[in-house]
């Protein structure tokens, strides 16, 4: 008789493979209100390292345009900065005139935005990406006609 050629099994190979799946890094983001103050929620600015209490920020714009598609925070000691403030479960910072003057119509339209981290002059600052928040449209409703039914024109005309 001919010999087989077998395969052996190792215990490892019985053992489902924990398939690990990464989420995507998303950065953080936070959001405008309709007062003009940027929201910045307490998991952000754990993210971004930022101590709110403790730090003062420049804030900066592009030079050269007349609407704002980013602001620019840069660490400062100087205590005529910018500060964050608290503000229920989250912080923010006031920027109701700046906001307005840069062409953002945050009364009316809901606005997003991202933070990341760069380098300005050898030390961390952040950019914040602002960016109008999506619509979702409501899909017309179609279930049953609910309510009093339209009177027929047949019965009117006679």
């Amino acid at each position: 008789m001919k010999g087989k050629n077998l395969r052996f099994f190792t215990p490892e190979e019985n053992q489902p493979k924990a398939e690990r799946r990464e989420k995507s890094k998303q950065l953080p983001t936070g959001h405008i209100t309709s007062t003009g103050k940027l929201v910045f929620p307490a998991a952000t600015l754990s993210e971004l390292g930022i101590e709110p209490e403790n730090m003062h920020f420049q804030l900066g714009t592009d030079q050269g345009k007349r609407k704002i598609k980013a602001l620019y925070l840069v660490p400062t000691g100087n205590e005529g900065a910018f500060n964050i403030v608290r503000t229920g479960r989250g912080y923010a910072l006031p920027l109701d005139v700046i906001l307005s003057k840069g062409g953002i119509d945050y009364a009316s339209r809901k606005f997003i935005f991202t933070a990341s981290i760069f380098l300005h002059e050898g030390s961390t600052a952040y950019a914040l990406e602002i960016s109008e928040e999506p619509q979702s449209e409501k899909a017309a409703y179609t279930g049953k006609p609910r309510g009093r039914k339209p009177a027929s024109k047949n019965l009117e005309a006679s």
